[in-house]
């Protein structure tokens, strides 16, 4: 099969997505934070129907592996909030810049971390659920980062409950990216192929985050998740200032 890109290009794009999805299948989300950045880097054509394909792929095998550790009735309210979320972003993208959304939802992941690292954490409950859940449709729909809100609000929760949880309300916001992207005619035969060059990276980091997540679920999961968010942050603050 030819390549919609370089062989060396084909290459690194295996080995930041098994980086990212190693991350993800870790501590529960990772694939967007590592990959989109670099992969915009190293063909703007992998963002972002290739990505969200893998993603669903990833979120998929991980939602299936913790299962059962996942409750339903709870991530309802945060799918909930997702959607809300999402269709608040695309309204928003409309009247504001989305690099000046994205300055100010990464910053207020940031201030969301301090508060926690000074030892304020929000209940596990319907209103925490659904307000995390629309902050991460915002910042997902704007940055293509969305990870970070729902992490903080399940970090104080065993590792198979966080991954469980976090892929299944990923898994909704994921196919709903996908079909949106099809509708509008941005997803077809060459996204296809560029997703088949992730999917190798895919599964090699899931594998390997069978192993790593063990090791994290030994008390290192909360630190790993804190530090993950933090870099979601940063990583949206620093495109919005090296963009000005």
């Amino acid at each position: 099969m030819d390549l919609p890109v370089e062989y060396l290009d084909a290459l690194l794009a295996f080995f930041i997505t098994t980086l990212g999805a190693t991350l993800q299948g870790s501590i529960g989300f990772g694939l967007g934070l590592i990959g989109v950045p670099i992969l915009v880097l190293i063909d703007p054509k992998f963002v972002p129907g290739p990505v969200l394909l893998a993603a669903l792929c990833l979120t998929l095998l991980l939602a299936y592996r913790e299962h059962h550790a996942i409750n339903f009735r709870e991530i309802g309210w945060a799918i909930a909030g997702r959607a809300l979320g999402s269709m608040l972003g695309a309204l928003v993208l409309l009247l504001i810049p989305r690099e000046d959304i994205s300055l100010w939802v990464g910053i207020m992941v940031l201030l969301a971390i301090l508060m926690s690292a000074a030892g304020l954490s929000l209940p596990l409950n319907r209103s925490s659920l659904v307000g995390a859940g629309i902050f991460s449709g915002l910042m997902g729909t704007t940055s293509a980062i969305g990870g970070a809100p729902m992490a903080l609000v399940y970090q104080h929760q065993k590792g198979p409950r966080l991954r469980g949880s976090l892929s299944s309300i990923f898994v909704f916001g994921t196919i709903i990216g996908l079909v949106t992207l099809i509708i509008i005619g941005r997803f077809g035969r060459t996204e296809l192929q560029l997703a088949l060059v992730l999917f190798p990276g895919i599964f090699l980091g899931f594998f390997l985050s069978c192993r790593t997540s063990k090791i994290l679920d030994k008390g290192f999961i909360r630190p790993a998740v804190l530090l993950a968010a933090a870099a979601s942050g940063l990583v949206v603050v620093l495109r919005y200032l090296s963009a000005v």
